[in-house]
Parts: C-alpha cells; structure tokens; sequence
C-alpha cells in the first residue's frame, strides 16, 4: 500500500509543498527590519555629485591646545611690535606707547608730550624702539624702559612726506618717501641719505598703500595693501615681490614671516623654501596677531589676548 501511495502523483505534491511551507516559515526575516525608505537625497543619481552636507565649525577642536594666559583690556589697540626679548608693546587709542611683558604683565607706558597719530613702533633693535608719527612728521627713539633717547625731524631733512619708517640693526633709518616714490636710507651719524632706491617703475600706475617697512634677515619688507610685499635686500635693490594682498602688518619669526589671513586664520609664509602653512586662531574678530617664541598676541576691538602657542 506504501509503494502504492508514493507512486500516487497528487499526494506526493502534498507533501512536497507542506515540507517547503515549513522552511519557508523559518527562514523569513522580521516584518519590521527597515518600517521607512532611505531619503531621495542619500542617494546621487549616476553621473551627478553626491550631496555636501554641511557641518557646523569645530570650535572646541580650534581653541584645543590655545591657552589663554591674560586679557588686557585696551580699547582700539594700535601699531605693535615685539622685542628680541619678548616683550609686546602696542599703541592706545590715545597713542600712548604701552609695554607689557612676555605673559602680558603690564611694565611701563610712555605719554608724548604733544598729540600725535603713530603710524608705526618697532622695537626688534636690542637697545632701542623706534615710534613713527606720520601726521608731525617725527621719528622718536625710546630705551627698552620708555624713556627718550632722540628725535629725528624729518621735515628738517627730506624733501616730501615720509609714509614709513624703520630702524635698521645697525642704527640707521629706513623710510618711504610717498612724494617722489622713492626708497631711502638714512645715517643719523653722518646726517645724510646714504641710499635712494625710485621705486615709480616697480609701482607703475597702480596707486599703492604702504602700510609697513620692516628689515629681517638683510632683507627690506614694504608692505603694500594693495599690490603685496616688495623685499629688497639691505642695500635698497629690489629682489622680488611677494603675492600677498590685503595686508596691513606682517611679522617675522625664525625662516618664516606670518601674517593674519581673510579668514582669521594665521598664516606663516617660508621666507626660503617659498611654502605656506596656516593655524586657526582659538577666537574671531582678530584684527592683527603678533607671535613670539612662546606667545601670541591676538588684538581685538576690546583689547590683547594673550595665549600661549600650542606645543610650547
């Protein structure tokens, strides 16, 4: 009867699919695996970009490993400069001449005696800071405690208006004579002009904005808002331009010189090798940022934070 029954088509249907309804039931996934199908826009069609999902900036990771040693509250900060040892000095609304020390301890400040916009400060000379006011013409040299050394009068001895001023290491000055476009060195010791550099054929018909003139390393900075940097070497001879637009102030430290970039971000430029790298700053509204070995001095509307630099 058994060998009659196997033999029987329509029963043995039966039990083939009774045995498949029974593994089908057991291997079947959950109902509920995925209840929502993914968004149209996880998905780029071929051919197009993916969708850019926009983050939020990363504030805490900017600010991570800047330590904020002191804030001076300096309302409208002006010119800046940083000595060889250190110390920060910078310009009041008021133009007052301001030193603090390496960690921002405020030490001595200097009042002129008569009223006066200063256009520059620069006290990487080792005995010596030089303050340049542009609108009486004069160039002030102070000790390393504010007190005054000499003056030098410009109107005295140059035919024109001079738009910066620096100290060179060996005494002499730097400056720019915005009337005949010329760049000149003077020697205070012999009172004359000892180099005359024209600088109208470099310039052309552009109409430059000298913001700044500094010399480092036996080269000549002149900053020109509107062009970039013109470097010279320490006789006056031009060697090249660098690219660099929009600024007001750069700063030098080691091979590099730095300045504040369009984002807010510091940027150093390798004086040599020619590369660039950048650094976020721990805050906004930065308006000029000078660094030392250990510290940088970020100068705001309200004042100086001072921070000490990440890794030193």
């Amino acid at each position: 009867m058994l060998r009659a029954a196997l033999h029987d088509v329509p029963f043995y249907n039966n039990i083939r699919l009774l045995l498949l309804s029974l593994l089908t039931s057991h291997l079947s996934l959950p109902a509920n695996a995925q209840t929502t199908a993914p968004p149209a826009g996880s998905v780029a069609p071929a051919g197009q970009a993916a969708p850019v999902v926009s983050m939020p900036p990363d504030t805490a990771g900017v600010a991570r490993g800047w330590q904020l040693v002191r804030s001076v509250a300096l309302p409208q900060p002006g010119a800046a400069s940083l000595d060889r040892r250190g110390n920060f000095y910078v310009t009041d609304r008021q133009n007052n001449l301001r030193q603090f020390g390496p960690d921002g301890q405020a030490l001595n400040v200097y009042a002129p005696p008569l009223p006066g916009h200063v256009m520059q400060v620069e006290a990487w000379n080792t005995a010596k800071i030089l303050v340049f006011y542009d609108d009486r013409q004069q160039v002030l040299l102070l000790d390393r405690f504010l007190s005054p050394i000499s003056e030098l009068p410009l109107p005295q001895l140059l035919d024109g208006q001079a738009r910066v001023v620096t100290l060179a290491p060996d005494d002499r000055y730097w400056l720019f004579n915005e009337s005949d476009l010329t760049l000149r060195q003077f020697d205070a010791g012999q009172k004359r002009f000892t180099i005359t550099t024209p600088l109208d054929i470099l310039i052309g018909r552009s109409r430059p904005d000298f913001r700044f003139l500094r010399e480092y390393q036996n080269n000549l900075y002149l900053v020109d808002r509107v062009g970039g940097v013109y470097v010279f070497d320490n006789l006056g001879n031009f060697r090249k331009k660098l690219p660099l637009p929009g600024l007001s102030y750069v700063g030098f430290r080691g091979d590099e010189l730095y300045y504040l970039g369009p984002a807010g971000e510091l940027r150093f430029f390798h004086l040599y090798h020619l590369t660039e790298r950048a650094r976020p700053l721990p805050i906004t509204g930065v308006q000029q940022v000078l660094v030392s070995d250990q510290y940088a001095y970020l100068l705001t509307e309200a004042g100086v934070q001072v921070y000490k630099i990440p890794g030193r």
